[in-house]
């Protein structure tokens, strides 16, 4: 974790409790199975940590201020992800940036459960919750969608998450042998992936692939599963460092999405739902 004031807020917290962090409020866990840290401005989760060991998650030390969404844990790309469909609506939707309510906070075996929904109505048709277990031996996320409208209706949404490393380009990302992706930033060209994935540059690709993947960053193996994707996305800015991110922080994050993408988009019908799940876990 790279900001003082999370640091802070943990070290001073026993327990549960709600804390202001760059106008955003909230929830901060520090019990005898870990830390995690929820922000209830884009039910975002900023940071997860077992006991003893170092955050999985990256999150700026230098956010933008609110409204802004916040680069880093788990941003939520909701109703769409990438540009809205129609052209006019936020960039990976309205989720992200949206005022969320925590409904629930329940102990779970050696961990803890956390449930969402935004205050607010974000779409027509869908309507989301989020559920986060969190525990000694995992993270799952589960973004859940209902269609509460009368006609069916296309959904592509992420987990965008931002996973923390030691260096990114000494990461290796196993699983993806042999699958098609698209590369965003070779005009959209379709390629095959040949042998394991490493980082050297730039990355933005959509893997089309449901099978679960291996974050290997020379120091700490994490196997990231799925559920309810056909996509992967990786992504990392490579050399030039978004406006919220520091020059000596942009080697220290990799983002392994789970998504529905416009390779696999989510027709619901009224009346269903759709989960999206990413589970991980430490590889010993």
């Amino acid at each position: 974790m790279n900001d003082d004031a999370l640091r802070q807020a943990l070290a001073e917290t026993q327990g549960r409790r709600d804390v202001e962090w760059h106008g955003r409020s909230l929830l901060v866990v520090n019990e005898d199975w870990g830390e995690l840290v929820v922000s209830r401005h884009g039910g975002h989760l900023l940071h997860f940590a077992p006991k003893g060991q170092s955050g999985w998650l990256w999150t700026t030390s230098t956010p933008k201020p609110a409204p802004g969404a916040i680069r880093g844990g788990v941003p939520v790309c909701w109703p769409w992800f990438a540009e809205s469909p129609d052209g006019q609506g936020p960039f990976h939707g309205p989720a992200r940036t949206a005022d969320w309510q925590i409904d629930a906070v329940d102990d779970e075996t050696e961990g803890v459960e956390v449930h969402l929904s935004p205050c607010l109505r974000l779409d027509e048709q869908f309507t989301p919750r989020l559920v986060i277990y969190a525990n000694t031996k995992r993270l799952k996320i589960e973004l859940i969608t209902e269609h509460c409208g009368k006609t069916p209706a296309k959904l592509t949404q992420a987990l965008h998450t931002y996973f923390a490393v030691a260096d990114t380009h000494a990461c290796r990302i196993e699983g993806l042998a042999g699958t098609r992706y698209i590369d965003k930033l070779k005009d959209n060209s379709e390629s095959e992936q040949l042998g394991e994935l490493g980082v050297r540059g730039a990355l933005d690709r959509i893997y089309h692939s449901s099978q679960p993947l291996i974050l290997d960053d020379g120091q700490r193996r994490l196997r990231i599963a799925k559920q309810g994707s056909d996509s992967s996305v990786i992504w990392h800015p490579g050399a030039e460092a978004p406006s919220d991110v520091l020059d000596s922080e942009k080697m220290q994050f990799l983002c392994v999405e789970a998504a529905c993408t416009r390779l696999d988009p989510v027709w619901l019908a009224p009346g269903a739902q759709h989960v999206l799940a990413m589970q991980v876990t430490l590889e010993s």
